[in-house]
């Protein structure tokens, strides 16, 4: 794919949605890291759901690690895999409380030093929270970049460098947030809407006219 089509791509996501965020519910920079450390194979609705119960009660360091961990897993036990993200979160907040002065570090070395905290939730804390172009890449953005030929790549990690090298300079912001939509609904695994898809005419995806 050329240069020329992937600014085109873009313009066309960002005039349809000049300014994408997350669907996560949050309010504070550690709000989000909570959201999206219990994001992990969960969906956005999902973790809403618990934390639109968990915040009101306790929404920083001290008051989610006074919940301990039995006390945090009856507000997101709905949500997959809750017993060992518990117990992350818990550890996740002494450490912001200790070696951060409660804070939300900005940097890739001291969040992904945070229990639960891999390479694509630093991506996303970085990019949503401190506005630095990041791209979290998920099986969405995996799928959109190799389907549509914007970043192929064999896994995360070399589509996340393709991405942040080939996708043009004015769009990096907010790239990750337009190709995740694009992917969750438009863009899907099994059935991608391509007759309804913005950049049809633009993608590379060999089997669109079996979708129209």
């Amino acid at each position: 794919m050329n240069k020329q089509k992937r600014i085109e791509i873009f313009t066309r996501l960002r005039d349809e949605n000049p300014n994408p965020t997350t669907e996560l519910n949050y309010s504070t920079p550690f709000e989000l890291l909570i959201a999206v450390i219990l994001s992990a194979q969960a969906t956005d609705v999902g973790v809403n759901k618990a934390t639109d119960k968990l915040y009101p009660v306790a929404n920083t360091p001290e008051a989610i690690y006074a919940l301990g961990v039995d006390g945090l897993k009856d507000y997101i036990k709905t949500i997959g895999l809750f017993n060992s993200k518990a117990e992350n979160v818990i550890k996740t907040c002494k450490i912001l409380m200790e070696q951060h002065n409660s804070q939300v570090p900005d940097n890739r070395e001291a969040l992904e030093a945070l229990p639960g905290v891999g390479r694509k939730t630093a991506n996303v804390v970085l990019n949503t929270a401190f506005r630095q172009p990041a791209m979290a890449v998920d099986t969405h953005i995996f799928r959109v970049s190799n389907r549509t030929g914007i970043a192929p790549g064999k896994n995360v990690v070399e589509v996340e460098k393709r991405l942040m090298r080939l996708v043009p300079r004015e769009f990096l912001m907010d790239a990750h947030h337009w190709l995740i939509l694009h992917g969750r609904y438009t863009c899907t695994a099994r059935k991608p809407k391509c007759g309804a898809c913005l950049i049809e005419d633009l993608c590379e995806f060999k089997q669109k006219r079996d979708y129209q």
